[in-house]
């Protein structure tokens, strides 16, 4: 995604799609412009910045705040995503050092935080430049706006990103065998025996899903050894019953570790009783915790361990009208 031709094909054909069936000179009429940039944008030789695509968004109907929030609900509450998008960019950001982010972005430092303070517009291109490097989801993004068949860029990657998505829920422990051969050593000859020593699993269920991930292209195989090719990302916004199943999978797994913990295991609970604003002020600082683990995550320059999170807070009885 972070190679120059394709980003910038992808902004173009982004543009083209939202244009639909109108032609370039009304669209720019009708964005009150004298000349017509939509051509040049189309062709690449100039490109709008991402503040501008998406006023271009909402004057052609797409409703981009809704979008947004489709995308990641937690960094749109509270801000009006086109007048304040370096703020959004901060928020998805996190923790996530400058320096990281330019790296994974291929833009300077210098340019990332003057995007991130709002002195400077990024342009089109190099905005899901950011949004790929701050979440490895920009395709994600771009097909909350327009069909993402219409962007040919970004349709396969995009389709590879559902296929691993439904892969997680269909099979929840590719996920800990991708992360564990993240975490591998590059002398490690890394296969089915390691894996399920490593997770405690029954090699069939390992060589299963090695086999899905393959599929996937999410991993490949060379003499018997496993090395990662991709990222699995989890789609948190899927088919409730489907989050349930995936939660009660990985709950049941923290279960069979409370029965027969490790020393460096953190198990805790608090059984309390509190007055409503309290337990929503509590609510906030878990999913602020939550987000601020993940920050850290994605920000992590290596690999080394690989660990299991569970986050639970359960309310007994109805909530006062």
């Amino acid at each position: 995604m972070c190679e120059t031709v394709r980003v910038e094909q992808a902004a173009s054909q982004f543009l083209r799609a939202v244009r639909g069936r109108r032609s370039q000179l009304a669209l720019a009429r009708r964005l009150g412009y004298r000349s017509n940039p939509v051509a040049n944008w189309e062709t690449g030789r100039r490109f709008p910045t991402a503040r501008e695509a998406l006023r271009v968004c909402r004057r052609l109907r797409i409703d981009v705040q809704a979008a947004f929030e489709r995308f990641l609900p937690a960094a749109v509450a509270r801000r009006e995503v086109e007048r304040d998008l370096a703020g959004w960019l901060r928020d998805v950001k996190g923790t996530a050092a400058i320096g990281s982010v330019a790296e994974r972005s291929g833009l300077s430092r210098f340019a990332v935080s003057r995007f991130l303070r709002g002195s400077a517009e990024p342009r089109l291109p190099d905005f899901l430049r950011l949004v790929e490097a701050m979440t490895g989801r920009a395709s994600d993004l771009v097909a909350e706006l327009v069909a993402i068949e219409r962007v040919p860029a970004l349709a396969p990657i995009h389709r590879l990103r559902q296929a691993a998505r439904d892969l997680a829920f269909e099979e929840p422990w590719t996920e800990a065998i991708l992360r564990t051969l993240e975490s591998a050593e590059p002398a490690t000859r890394a296969g089915i025996a390691w894996i399920a020593g490593q997770l405690a699993l029954e090699p069939q269920v390992v060589r299963r899903c090695l086999e899905r991930l393959e599929a996937a292209q999410l991993v490949e195989q060379h003499e018997g050894s496993y090395r990662p090719i991709g990222s699995l990302t989890v789609d948190t916004k899927a088919a409730p019953e489907r989050v349930r199943t995936l939660n009660a999978h990985w709950g049941g797994v923290a279960l069979a570790r409370i029965a027969a913990p490790e020393p460096d295991d953190l198990f805790a609970y608090n059984v309390f009783s509190v007055a409503e604003p309290d337990l929503e002020r509590i609510r906030m600082v878990l999913r602020a915790s939550f987000r601020e683990i993940r920050a850290i995550i994605a920000s992590s320059q290596r690999s080394d361990a690989v660990a299991l999170m569970n986050l639970q807070l359960v309310r007994f009885g109805a909530p006062p009208r």
